[in-house]
């Protein structure tokens, strides 16, 4: 989820555990509505949630709702976000498109749409088109309720400093301070983060609360990895956990990479080197998505290196399942749409790992398919917003 744990410590102002920002986040996301579920889930003393909880409910932050009965037990009081009836808007960006919505606690997604964002015009150009399509979301549904923002963005992003960096096919956009522009246009809390990051998110808020291990792929024109580790993002030491894209391969030799050196995974497994692929072999491709059109229509050359693309990005993930031994393995993005590749994935994982590893290892598509990105990103910035009510509330920073 979208911070790193932070000790359970009691704080100065208030009493109010730094576990309240635990517990905020996992009822905003739906993993948990009663006591006892976010006990269990955080580890966490029944007697230390319910010193937290009622916390919160003195702060208006939590509210109870109703009971719902237990398993020879008595019945336990529902739990939900205090003025839960707000919302975020969410938009994932492409590199000619946005998938934009409507996301609200929870988990749940609304008003969907597709429109052109020209990535590559730079931000400040870019933009302002977006923010005009994500307030007419705003207004659809009631402007006061919007709590947050959020953009996925298919590149790096510094999570701390709100901006993206080094993007390799986002020109102009490099140190531009995206979520600080999305605070000064909207007025609430914004939140920018790593498309992998936001698939990773997004699809563990509707995953079963016992697989707390995950690793999503995003399978498009780029390859990319979220980790999902004790039911939580990780992003490792600088922010860049999940980087397997530049991980080397032998069959990528010498062939000249994106981030500036060569034999990466990607110039072999992604949507971009499949289009240059087919290219050479006398195809008439121009994006990920003819790639797929081919595939789909059974085209053998595109099948065939398809295939092929999908058991190079399986040796690489079958170190990493190796190493992190993962709940689940999800496959999103463009050619996760694609039997082959993901049969191809599947194949390699079972012959590349221990049998103790993928014993009960879950490898499939992302439920959520093409919409786990954007409730990823809207649930980061219902996560924000809740920060700051908490601090509000407290004075306690989250």
């Amino acid at each position: 989820m979208p911070e790193k744990s932070v000790p359970h410590r009691r704080t100065a102002t208030g009493g109010v555990s730094a576990l309240a920002e635990r517990v905020l986040e996992l009822l905003a996301s739906g993993q948990a509505s009663t006591r006892t579920e976010l006990a269990g889930l955080l580890g966490a003393a029944p007697s230390t949630i319910s010193l937290t909880v009622g916390q919160l409910v003195a702060h208006g932050l939590v509210a109870e709702e109703g009971t719902r009965s237990s398993n020879g037990g008595r019945p336990q009081k529902v739990l939900r976000l205090g003025g839960s009836d707000g919302f975020a808007v969410a938009a994932e960006l492409g590199g000619r498109h946005a998938h934009v919505g409507v996301v609200l606690p929870g988990g749940g997604l609304t008003d969907v749409s597709t429109v052109p964002f020209p990535t590559a015009d730079g931000p400040e150009s870019a933009l302002p088109g977006l923010a005009e399509t994500l307030e007419s979301l705003a207004d659809r549904h009631g402007r006061h309720l919007l709590r947050g923002v959020g953009l996925s963005l298919p590149g790096p992003v510094d999570v701390v400093s709100g901006v993206v960096t080094l993007p390799s096919r986002m020109p102009g956009w490099n140190r531009f301070p995206v979520r600080s522009w999305l605070e000064d246009h909207f007025g609430v809390p914004g939140a920018i983060e790593n498309d992998a990051n936001c698939m990773a998110v997004g699809e563990h808020t509707v995953q079963p609360p016992e697989r707390r291990q995950s690793i999503m792929v995003k399978t498009g024109t780029a390859i990319g990895a979220g980790v999902i580790a004790d039911g939580r993002l990780y992003r490792g030491g600088s922010g860049a956990a999940g980087e397997i894209t530049h991980v080397r391969v032998e069959a990528a030799h010498d062939i000249p990479c994106s981030c500036g050196n060569t034999g990466c995974l990607e110039t072999v497994a992604s949507g971009a080197a499949l289009v240059r692929i087919l290219r050479e072999r006398g195809l008439d491709v121009d994006s990920t998505e003819d790639v797929v059109r081919l595939a789909t229509d059974a085209d053998p050359e595109a099948t065939r290196a398809v295939r092929q693309a999908g058991r190079y990005l399986g040796m690489v993930l079958a170190a990493n399942v190796n190493f992190f031994n993962p709940d689940a393995v999800y496959l999103g993005g463009i050619l996760s749409t694609l039997e082959p590749f993901v049969a191809a994935v599947r194949s390699q994982l079972y012959e590349g790992c221990h049998p103790l590893v993928t014993e009960h290892l879950a490898i499939e598509r992302a439920s959520l398919g093409a919409d786990a990105g954007l409730v990823g990103a809207g649930q980061f910035a219902l996560q924000r917003a809740l920060a700051h009510a908490l601090h509000a509330a407290t004075g306690v920073h989250a």
